[in-house]
């Protein structure tokens, strides 16, 4: 027998942005009676809707989604948090007799969820967190690769939330950030959605002006007029970043959404990067591929 086999079931589907996870988790979950929990780190905050690629209730399909839109944009929501709603999401659906499915492009929040992993156990330390607020995000790379060079190499070089609490666990604990512990609960099943890079840079253009078709730049200006500064909108990147820009007439828009462009292209890469890592990971173009690997699974 397995050590698997009496271990709950989970599916997790993971990918770059703008490949499609959304659209599969719905169509898997519809087959196999599964509920989604969203495992986007950006997804998490309120009004943060059209930036993130936040799916519609039409798109659910009638589908439970969890862990959307469960934090204000003003206050910081770490991993630890997540971790805590996602088990107790995870419970609540097991418990109805569900398949949870795990869906997102953030890693962390994957291993989060299903593996059990021991974060720090550093608090958020105020005062040390202002002084590096003050530094640009070169600085602040720079500062983790002399302090905690293992860490400096799998970080998101330009998230300056991420290397802001690196920098913090081992300014505080005066140790380099631990390797992260893994204890599994779950007989996991990963499934990838590849695209092929010229394809990816297609859907993530055509994306791009969908959003501000519909709406994205007013939805950012509203975030900042209804108190959410406009270097809390810069920290969140990507959209939230050059849009604010945009706003503060900084950049003309042209350059805006060449620039976005390029750092979301670059993120998907940084995703691929991560996901690569990951033997687990069953890679699929397409429903189909998908459906075949969860029957052959048990699903």
């Amino acid at each position: 027998m397995s050590p698997n086999a009496q271990k709950p079931k989970i599916i997790v589907i993971l990918g770059p942005t703008a490949s499609g996870k959304s659209d599969l988790a719905v169509k898997l979950a519809k087959k196999i009676n599964g509920e989604i929990i969203s495992a986007d780190s950006r997804q998490v905050y309120r009004g943060m809707d059209i930036g993130t690629g936040k799916i519609l209730k039409k798109e659910m399909a009638g589908i439970s989604h969890h862990l959307l839109s469960i934090a204000s944009p003003k206050k910081q929501f770490s991993v630890s948090q997540y971790q805590k709603l996602a088990n107790q999401a995870i419970k609540r659906i097991l418990k109805k007799g569900k398949t949870p499915i795990i869906c997102g492009g953030t890693g962390l929040y994957i291993d989060a969820a299903i593996d059990n992993v021991i974060f720090p156990d550093v608090p958020p330390n105020r005062q040390l967190r202002k002084k590096l607020e003050k530094l640009t995000v070169a600085d602040l790379f720079e500062k983790l690769k002399k302090v905690d060079p293992r860490r400096a190499r799998s970080i998101d070089r330009n998230n300056p939330r991420r290397l802001i609490r690196a920098l913090e666990i081992v300014l505080v604990s005066k140790r380099p950030v631990p390797k992260i512990k893994k204890q599994r609960n779950y007989d996991v099943l990963k499934i990838g959605v590849r695209r092929q890079p010229k394809k990816l840079k297609e859907l993530i253009k055509k994306r791009l002006l969908k959003r501000i078709e519909t709406g994205m730049i007013e939805e950012i200006k509203k975030l900042h007029e209804q108190g959410v500064s406009w270097k809390r909108l810069f920290d969140f990147g990507l959209e939230y970043r050059w849009v604010s820009l945009y706003l503060q007439k900084k950049i003309p828009q042209a350059k805006m959404i060449e620039e976005l462009t390029k750092a979301i292209n670059d993120y998907a890469k940084r995703q691929m990067t991560w996901f690569k890592r990951d033997k687990e990971i069953l890679w699929v173009n397409d429903y189909k591929q998908a459906l075949k690997i969860t029957k052959t699974r048990g699903y």
